[in-house]
């Protein structure tokens, strides 16, 4: 192995354990050893620590027990005369390094203000985020068990230029591996030159701003070892089993960018212990020898153009990517972007124009495989910040294809377009919203590569049943608002064919994660008389899709013992829901509103909501852009319900539940609705008297406050007191 590294994370390692010694000392003296010590918002102690060594630190005089501990592991720097360092004092001065890390990191916590922000991503001039918290850690850290992300990549310093760092971490989005981001070389970081770039940084697009000081890097090792933690079995203290975890599970790796210096080569000597090599772009010698990393410990000097392959293939990760022929970056990494207003340079469908998106199941002959066709403006053929409409035909051709698959595939459409770097894709059916971003339109994206995106993931993901893919994009209002009705037929009679079936009739739900992108701990139950909130899936829809893609976002969920038939709780749904939530959600009831409601995602199509001086609820469709009685608009509301939160009082769900025997069943259903706004109260008038009418209340629908009578919740009460609600001499709500 190389002297000069392991001369280098030696002394780097003495120099970083001298420096924790001095701020411990110095915080021990101006604030007392009780002082409280804790990464924000965490149930668990200081990772490393506590993973290896099983302690327990949550007071400044404990990291005096780390600093003895870190101190005992350095090794001696060698003389120049001899060579005397193994591999194993390289390690134990690696580990040194981390505790003394630690130590600094965990002080800086201390500091009043922070000088982190204890959020998911950066915001205005707050570019470093810190540990992550337990949110994060629920949400992330499983995406390393099941696959979603395949290991992570510690970028550690600056690259020559800004394009070489947006280029690199571009490279590395695009194989769905997450990048941390720490240290600076001569006062520049990769995070700060891809925030110069304009790059969207934090946890929502996998690239990390951790800290600009060298000790920041212990967060990445921290993430790790809380993996290990809490997905991988090992106790706290069991270090072989933290280890050995990251070695065969977590395929992480250190990209060096720049000066390497002492304190940068002791934490690429602490990274080899967790089995993560260390790749550099300056020949800082190497460590070729296979024994704790799966391959090579340290490879140097890398060219830009190569490191990122030659990253993967030292760690020995296999990467899947599908190729998709647009001229973006595209993988699960992007899915968390967002296109701001402005960013934007085209608005597609949306509150301010039309739009659908429907899969037609055609015979093979009438299918030509990857025909994509605009009828319409395009991109270029529109200044920027314009308003278009959007319709989304699909005709799919296949021996095994059947129209049950429909809307499984069309679902599949919001998961995909959201891949692409630069476009931001919500909804579905004829609630479908997309943005494309400046930046992909000066990258050369045009709106038929929605149709490339679909084709090729069509055949990728679906090959088994899909033989030939033909997409027809429309841009112009007449032929959508000509195309929109028979979609809307399309939609309907899919809805049809659920009538009659019952929760009560059938032992299996399904799931719906298709969304976790968006809400990472949000999951969706749909029953036979509660469709997906997106409206777009119903319980047929999910057995299919679980029959095309056994492994995939729809699941059996067995409902196991009810707990509760009239709000709908079952043992088995609360324990999928437990565990799919990634720990978050305990209880599930699928029938109230006001009792641990269904979380909602960022799909759906109406929001229901308490007004609590008229004992009833409102509900908005998605459409409606005016103020609502609850003082929110539905963008404000939506909001409030989203992300994957349990919000009592709130719930997001399809505009077909309304008209189901179940809705809010628990609080009364249909009967609690004090305020609807008009056009959707006429869109479903017959079915809300038709439900009324079943507990001896006729024509409910008049009785119903619109935005034509009541824009405030004094209104309201004022008009369903004249009206009689029913709502008004039926149970407190809370």
């Amino acid at each position: 192995m190389s002297k000069i590294i392991a001369t280098r994370a030696i002394r780097g390692a003495h120099k970083l354990v001298a420096r924790a010694e001095a701020e411990l000392e110095k915080a021990l003296e101006e604030k007392g050893p009780d002082t409280k010590v804790e990464f924000p918002n965490t149930g668990y102690f200081l990772p490393i620590s506590h993973g290896m060594l099983g302690l327990s630190i949550d007071r400044l005089g404990g990291l005096k027990e780390l600093l003895a501990e870190a101190k005992r592991l350095l090794p001696a720097i060698p003389d120049e005369r001899l060579w005397v360092p193994y591999l194993g004092h390289t390690l134990d001065a690696g580990m040194a390094a981390l505790f003394a890390d630690e130590i600094i990191e965990a002080i800086k916590y201390t500091r009043a203000p922070l000088p982190y922000l204890p959020e998911k991503d950066p915001s205005g001039d707050h570019l470093w985020l810190g540990a992550a918290d337990d949110v994060i850690m629920r949400e992330r850290g499983i995406e390393f068990v099941d696959g979603s992300a395949p290991g992570f990549a510690a970028i550690v310093g600056a690259c020559p230029t800004n394009e070489i760092a947006v280029k690199v971490a571009r490279e590395l989005q695009e194989k769905n591996l997450y990048v941390f981001l720490s240290a600076a070389t001569n006062g520049a970081s990769a995070a700060q030159q891809l925030r110069e770039a304009g790059v969207q940084l934090g946890w929502s697009t996998r690239l990390v701003p951790f800290g600009d000081d060298v000790t920041a890097t212990v967060h990445s090792l921290g993430f790790a070892t809380r993996v290990a933690l809490s997905f991988g079995g090992a106790k706290p203290g069991d270090y072989e089993r933290v280890l050995q975890y990251n070695k065969n599970r977590v395929f992480a790796f250190v990209l060096a960018f720049g000066e390497v210096d002492d304190e940068k080569h002791a934490q690429a000597a602490g990274a080899i212990n967790f089995g993560f090599p260390t790749i550099a772009d300056t020949d800082i010698g190497q460590i070729l020898p296979t024994g704790i990393c799966t391959y090579e410990h340290v490879v140097s000097p890398v060219a830009h153009d190569r490191i990122v392959s030659k990253a993967i293939e030292v760690r020995g990760l296999k990467v899947q990517v599908s190729e998709v022929p647009i001229p973006v970056p595209y993988g699960p990494a992007f899915q968390g972007e967002r296109v701001r207003k402005e960013e934007m340079y085209v608005n597609l469908a949306g509150q301010k124009s039309p739009g659908f998106e429907l899969v037609a199941s055609r015979e093979l002959d009438q299918v030509e495989d990857g025909k994509i066709q605009v009828l319409g403006p395009d991109v270029d053929d529109v200044p920027e910040g314009a308003h278009l409409p959007f319709g989304v035909l699909v005709e799919v051709a296949g021996r095994k294809m059947q129209a049950d698959f429909e809307p499984i595939l069309e679902r599949q459409i919001h998961d995909y377009a959201n891949r692409a770097h630069g476009i931001f894709h919500m909804g579905q059916r004829d609630i479908n919203w997309a943005r494309i971003s400046k930046e992909a339109k000066q990258a050369g994206l045009k709106i038929r590569h929605f149709g490339s995106i679909i084709h090729a993931m069509y055949h990728s993901e679906y090959g088994a049943i899909v033989d030939k893919v033909q997409v027809t994009l429309f841009t112009n209002e007449a032929d959508v608002l000509e195309r929109l009705e028979t979609a809307r037929a399309v939609y309907r009679q899919r809805d049809e064919r659920m009538a009659g079936l019952t929760d009560e009739a059938v032992d299996l739900f399904y799931s719906c994660l298709l969304c976790q992108s968006f809400a990472p701990n949000h999951v969706c139950i749909i029953t036979p008389e509660r469709t997906g909130l997106c409206g777009a899936y119903n319980w047929l829809d999910g057995k299919a899709a679980h029959q095309i893609k056994p492994a995939g976002a729809n699941q059996p969920v067995l409902k196991g013992r009810s707990l509760d038939s009239a709000k709908g709780q079952w043992a088995g749904v609360n324990e999928y829901v437990f565990l799919n939530s990634h720990k978050t959600l305990e209880t599930f009831n699928a029938y109230s509103i006001m009792e641990f409601p269904m979380t909602s995602c960022g799909c759906f199509e109406c929001v229901s909501c308490l007004l609590p001086t008229c004992n009833g609820i409102m509900t908005v469709h998605r459409d409606f852009a005016d103020m609502t009685p609850s003082g929110m608009k539905f963008s404000t509301l939506a909001g409030t319900v989203g992300g994957g939160l349990q919000s009592p009082g709130f719930i997001g769900h399809s505009k077909n539940y309304i008209s189901s025997k179940k809705f809010i069943s628990a609080e009364g259903g249909v009967r609690r609705v004090v305020w609807m706004h008009k056009s959707l109260k006429e869109e479903l008038r017959d079915v809300i008297n038709t439900r009324a009418a079943e507990h001896g209340i006729q024509n409910f629908a008049d009785m119903i406050a619109d935005e034509t009578v009541a824009t405030t919740e004094e209104q309201v009460l004022e008009f369903i007191t004249k009206m009689n609600h029913p709502a008004l001499s039926m149970p407190a709500l809370f």
